[in-house]
C-alpha cells in the first residue's frame, strides 16, 4: 500500500485504495477465525496445533480463505488492488516494483507455512482434546459475510473501482503530478 502511495500513478493509488478495503476485510477474516480458534485452544501458538484440518474442517476452510486472500490469490479482492499497485509502480519504478513482487512471494510463504503448521498433519493430543466441533452457526454468520465480500470484489471490482479512480485522480490533480508517458516499442 505504502508502495503504491508513494509511486504516485493514477493505477497506484486507486490500487492502493481498493488494496486498503479488501485488507481490511482479509485481516478481518483472519483476527475472527484465529480469535476462534485460540477461544478453543486456550493459546494462539503455531505449535499448540495440529491437525485441525481433521476435526474442524469449516474453521480450517474459514482460515485458509482468509489467508489466501492476505495473499492476494487471483479471485480474491486483495488481488485486485495488489496487481493495481504493482503495475502502476513498474509505471515508474520497475526495480522497485520487481522488489514488491517478491514480497509478495514471502508473504504467500509465511501464510502458507502458518496454515501447514497449525491446520495440516496429523491431529495433536492437544487438537483433539480442545476442539470438540467445528465452527459454529454463529462463528459461520460471522464470517460468510466478509468471505463473500472479498470473492465479489475479486471478481467484480469495477462499482468499487470507478470510485477508487476518481479519488486518484484527485489526489494525482491536488499533487501536480501526472502519470509517466507510455513507453511504446519501434515498430519494424
Amino acid at each position: 500500500m505504502v508502495l503504491g502511495i508513494f509511486a504516485l500513478t493514477t493505477q497506484s493509488i486507486s490500487g492502493t485504495i481498493f488494496y486498503m478495503v479488501n485488507h481490511g476485510f482479509s485481516t478481518a477474516v483472519l483476527f475472527l477465525v484465529v480469535g476462534y480458534l485460540a477461544k478453543r485452544r486456550g493459546s494462539v501458538e503455531i505449535p499448540a496445533f495440529g491437525g485441525v484440518f481433521q476435526v474442524a474442517p469449516v474453521m480450517a476452510g474459514m482460515l485458509l480463505l482468509g489467508g489466501l486472500a492476505s495473499l492476494s490469490l487471483p479471485g480474491m479482492g486483495s488481488f485486485v488492488g495488489e496487481f493495481l499497485v504493482l503495475a502502476g509502480t513498474w509505471s515508474r519504478y520497475p526495480i522497485i516494483a520487481a522488489v514488491g513482487t517478491l514480497g509478495t512471494v514471502l508473504a504467500a510463504l509465511y501464510i502458507l507455512i502458518m496454515y501447514q503448521r497449525t491446520m495440516t498433519g496429523p491431529v495433536t493430543d492437544q487438537t483433539r482434546e480442545h476442539f470438540t466441533g467445528d465452527a459454529t452457526w454463529r462463528e459461520r454468520l460471522a464470517v460468510a459475510p466478509v468471505i463473500l465480500a472479498l470473492l465479489v470484489l475479486g471478481f467484480f471490482p469495477k462499482p468499487v473501482l470507478d470510485i477508487t479512480d476518481q479519488v486518484a485522480k484527485q489526489a494525482m490533480t491536488t499533487l501536480n503530478v501526472s502519470d509517466p508517458a507510455p513507453i511504446v516499442g519501434q515498430g519494424r
